[in-house]
Formats: C-alpha cells, structure tokens, sequence
C-alpha cells in the first residue's frame, strides 16, 4: 500500500494542475501587482465601496501580514486583507479586494452555496483529520465497513471543494458588478481585473480535481477490501 504505483497515476494529474494553477495566479499577480487602477484608491477602500454598495455595514476590514492571505470570516464578519492589497493602489489590490467584499455580500444576501460552505467546516475538519486513518484502519483489518466510512468521511473534504467552486464564481461576478456599478473600474481595466479573479478561480478549479481525484483512489482501495472477503 505504501508504494501503491496507482497513488501517483490518480495523484499526478492533480499535482500538475495545482502547480499550474499556482503558476498562474503568481504570474497574474505579479503582472498586475505593477498595474495602478485609475482611481488611486486601495484595496480597503474598494472593499468598503463595494460592500456599501451592495448595502452591507456591519463587516469589519483589517491588514493582515502575508501575500495572497485574504479571505473573508463569516463568523467575525471581518474581512482580512493581507497589507500588499489593503494599502496597494493596484488592479490586483482592487480585484482581490472586492472578491473578498463579494463574500460579504454572500453571507448579506444569504447566498445558499455558501450558507452550505459553512455549515460543512466543522465536518470537513473531522473528515480530513482522521479520513485517512479510519481508511487506513479498515484496510489493515480488511473491513469494508470501516474502509468506507473513511471514504465517507474524506469525501466531505471534496463535497466542500465543489461546493466552494460556486461560491468562489459568484463572488468574483459580485465583485466585478459591484465594481463597475460603484464607478471604481474602466472598460479597459474591466477586462484586468476579470483576468486577474480568473487566475485566482484557477486554483479552486484544481483543489477540486485534486480532491477529486483523492477521493477515486480511496474508493478503488475500500472497493478493493470488500472484494477480498467475497
């Protein structure tokens, strides 16, 4: 088991497609990291724009230290930008600001997708902590029960990551909309910023198949277990 040459068959493709993804986002980032919006404004204020915009008011903004740390946290209804974006005056500050905003959004608007989201975190961090094991316990005792109750539980892992894809497009189509209705974007930067909210979906898109692909090599092995008592 621990030099299944299939692991990699199913893991290969889903390695390539995250490193290219994060190729991707690095570059994209880089590129319009250089990029001024027209505006002048940061990353803070375009958050706060769109979020004001959409009518929400109760969800903070604070600078966190990283690159590419963003993120939005329902349950602090605080939005947390790392610095390069909540003090950058660039299109890449205005787009991953106003993806996080489109969160907050979501959770105002009661986006269903993202209500499911985070109602799975708690199952998610179960499956993910002792998936494995309780897979691993089932193979050694050769019991398909326990196997597949570890595929059970990892599979929570890859229902979050494919509900996460809607949630993460909705929120990117929220903050482009917002953005041209508040008179933050041009037409010309526009298409800069779809391009830079693009790159970052990428990598969701690859989290996805990865786990996906996870998942499937786990199956093939409780299946397995099952077949070896007939």
């Amino acid at each position: 088991m621990f030099f299944d040459p299939r692991y990699f068959i199913f893991m290969i493709p889903g390695i390539l497609l995250m490193l290219l993804a994060q190729w991707k986002l690095r570059g994209t980032y880089g590129k319009y990291r250089e990029v001024p919006n027209s505006r002048g404004v940061t990353g803070a204020q375009a958050a706060e724009a769109v979020m004001r915009r959409a009518g929400v008011y109760d969800v903070g903004i604070e600078a966190i230290p990283g690159e590419l740390s963003d993120h939005f946290d329902p349950r602090a209804k605080v939005l947390r930008l790392s610095e390069p974006i909540y003090y950058g005056r660039s299109i890449a500050s205005l787009a991953v600001a106003a993806h996080e905003a489109g969160h907050a959004v979501q959770q105002h608007v009661s986006y269903a997708p993202m209500t499911l989201r985070t109602g799975l975190v708690p199952v998610v961090n179960i499956g993910s902590n002792f998936g494995f094991l309780v897979l691993f316990g089932g193979l050694l005792l050769n019991s398909p029960t326990l196997a597949w109750a570890g595929v059970l539980l990892f599979g929570a892992s890859t229902l979050f990551a494919l509900v996460t894809l809607p949630v993460e497009y909705n929120a990117s189509a929220r903050a482009r909309e917002l953005l041209e209705q508040a008179g933050l974007v041009t037409r010309d930067e526009y298409g800069d910023v779809r391009s830079m909210l693009n790159a970052a979906a990428y990598t969701y898109v690859a989290s996805f198949a990865a786990s996906l692909l996870t998942l499937l090599y786990y199956v093939m092995l409780a299946a397995g277990v099952g077949r070896s008592r007939e």
